[in-house]
């Protein structure tokens, strides 16, 4: 009972609109760790995994009535290139350090796949095509959702200590970040156009997850249903309305409004979903590789942002 009690107040919390979002994941944590470090069950982990996924997606698609769409279609299509090149970059160097740690190739391919595009959506379209393990997928998932809690708490503090400008932090994040909520996170932090620029590459980044899913289908001979991730087309849609739709603009602010809480509410979820054993499901090698691949991403994206080689 108290266990429940302490859950729905920090729900409570995360939705009152006057925590930030790390704030929202730190208590989480704290909340997800602490009581299963005594071997208590999250009681509602289950629902909560489900409705954190939905209302991220729901959050996504309030955020595209702050967006004007050619904001959107212009740095969509000048990340085009990086985020290409990223992906591209980072499945290869994924698979290379698999080998260097010895880790199996599902897992392997999973995290890989993960950190070059959308970290747990990536990973929930592509296991299923390669017929990975609900082990394996635990392996992939918590490796990835370990390292997003790191990166939101602690990508704003490096780009306020670098004096990055809100354009080069927002494409940063949403190039070494894996899932959308903590792009969207740590970009909001930052600032207004960080939250624009982040959002934009990541969800362009994010399309991704369908020729992916469709080449690992193929090589593999698989017939799994793809996850088509129809938010991003609800996203645009809403940029749409933001554009072209003036007479709603005395909607569109509360919708943007609600759509932040939403997702500082996701991020509380997530956190609270993290477990001890959820961190030794993980176990050493996956999370070198996750770890080793995601730092190289991170200082990769970072040195060429700040040299001027990536810009928007």
């Amino acid at each position: 009972m108290i266990q429940k009690i302490v859950f729905f107040l920090g729900l409570i919390a995360a939705a009152s609109g006057f925590l930030s979002p790390p704030i929202a994941l730190a208590l989480g944590l704290v909340f997800g760790l602490g009581f299963s470090s005594f071997g208590f069950v999250h009681p509602y982990r289950a629902g909560a995994g489900k409705l954190s996924r939905y209302l991220l997606q729901a959050s996504v698609v309030g955020l595209g009535f702050g967006m004007n769409l050619h904001e959107v279609i212009r740095v969509g299509r000048s990340g085009f290139l990086y985020t290409l090149l990223s992906i591209s970059f980072t499945m290869l160097a994924g698979m290379a350090l698999a080998k260097v740690f010895e880790v199996e190739q599902k897992p392997a391919f999973l995290i890989s796949t993960g950190t070059a595009i959308c970290g747990g959506s990536a990973i929930a379209a592509v296991g299923p095509i390669t017929h990975a393990s609900d082990e394996e997928m635990a392996v992939a998932l918590g490796t990835v959702f370990v390292l997003n809690s790191v990166a939101l708490l602690t990508f704003p503090f490096v780009g306020t200590a670098l004096h990055l400008t809100q354009n080069q932090f927002g494409l940063w994040a949403a190039l070494a970040i894996h899932d959308t909520s903590s792009v969207v996170g740590a970009a909001a932090k930052y600032g207004a156009r960080a939250l624009a620029v982040g959002t934009t590459v990541k969800l362009a980044r994010a399309l991704w997850i369908v020729p992916i899913a469709l080449a690992t289908a193929v090589a593999r001979g698989a017939k799994a249903k793809i996850q088509w991730p129809w938010f991003i087309a609800f996203f645009c849609l809403a940029a749409l309305c933001n554009t072209y739709l003036p007479a709603g603009a005395a909607t569109y602010g509360p919708l943007v409004k609600l759509a932040k809480i939403g997702l500082t509410v996701t991020l509380y979820l997530i956190g609270s979903g993290i477990s001890v054993t959820t961190l030794k499901e993980v176990g050493h090698r996956p999370l070198l590789q996750g770890v080793t691949l995601w730092l190289l991403v991170t200082f990769v994206s970072l040195w060429l942002i700040r040299a001027g080689w990536i810009a928007l």
